[in-house]
């Protein structure tokens, strides 16, 4: 149930999915069907989400309820 994680995460960042997709450069719909699980999210994007949020892969995939921050700087805060 990696989605309902996605949502947790963009909300707990204080962002809207126009902010986001906005970050990340993709169209509101497509991000917006990842968020409501009724597609599959592409790695490529699993890992840009990670690097943003600071946060593992496996949590954003549910394997992990630890979130384990990734080390290093964040890319897109810059």
């Amino acid at each position: 149930m990696y989605y309902r994680r996605l949502r947790d995460l963009r909300e707990d960042h204080d962002l809207t999915q126009e902010q986001l997709v906005a970050k990340i450069g993709m169209h509101k719909t497509t991000y917006t069907n990842y968020e409501q699980g009724k597609r599959e999210i592409p790695l490529a994007l699993v890992i840009r989400l990670a690097e943003l949020y600071n946060v593992s892969i496996d949590y954003i995939a549910g394997l992990s309820n630890v979130p384990s921050p990734l080390h290093g700087n964040n890319i897109y805060s810059k």
